[in-house]
């Protein structure tokens, strides 16, 4: 079994999900006491948050960057950022360290793919709905639509993120909120939704909508727990 690389922290709520799914998919795969081996460095997000909100990327890629060598050196044979967002920096991470980074965008669109989705509606941090590096990504390499909310479902949904799910806060309101808000895309022609941020399978399940939903954190978990135990990374063209 190859040792995964966790980078979290951004929040770590949403990385306490994926440590579970990570020792959760390699016991349902191995059974008996199984678990995964994980090599992790989680990061003060308050410390990124600030980086993030005042745009000040290249630094927060330093910071992320040093961790990613933290986590090689403890062994990992391949890398997991552990949030959507900060896989705007994922060059950089990469660049700095000699294993394999195993892109979230690439875990989900290869789902979307095998679902024959070509229309998909993205939630996320408004940095990830409004900036290049995630939608540019899934339109460039697989050829997929993204849609995204309009102006004022955009901030609610950032709002929502930061101020309520990335401090383990889960409200009633909030989640007819988006729900609200993926109704609107589906209106739009998507063909589902992506939870492009890794907090937001907290709020809603695939259960709240008849929209297909595809969670990022879920999907990122499942590759990498395939990729820790065939020994081999998502097909090589996504690299």
């Amino acid at each position: 079994m190859r040792t995964i690389g966790l980078l979290g922290g951004m929040s770590w709520e949403s990385t306490e999900s994926y440590y579970r799914a990570l020792n959760e998919g390699v016991k349902q795969a191995l059974g008996g006491f199984h678990s995964a081996k994980i090599a992790m460095v989680s990061v003060d997000f308050a410390e990124i948050e600030t980086l993030q909100r005042d745009g000040r990327w290249d630094t927060a890629g330093e910071t992320l960057a040093a961790a990613a060598r933290q986590i090689e050196h403890a062994g990992a044979d391949f890398l997991l950022i552990a949030t959507n967002t900060m896989h705007k920096v994922a060059p950089q991470v990469e660049a700095a360290i000699d294993i394999p980074l195993l892109h979230i965008a690439d875990a989900t669109a290869e789902s979307l793919v095998a679902d024959g989705i070509t229309r998909v509606g993205l939630l996320g941090t408004r940095f990830t709905m409004e900036q290049d590096f995630y939608k540019q990504r899934l339109s460039e390499r697989y050829g997929i639509d993204v849609v995204v909310p309009d102006d004022t479902q955009r901030e609610r949904v950032h709002q929502v993120i930061f101020e309520e799910l990335c401090l383990g806060r889960i409200e009633s309101a909030s989640r007819e909120a988006f729900l609200a808000v993926i109704d609107a895309l589906h209106a739009r022609g998507a063909q589902a939704v992506i939870l492009g941020c890794t907090e937001i399978a907290m709020l809603i399940k695939a259960t709240d909508t008849q929209v297909p939903l595809y969670d990022t954190t879920a999907l990122h978990a499942q590759a990498a727990v395939k990729c820790a135990l065939s020994g081999s990374l998502l097909s090589e063209d996504t690299q």
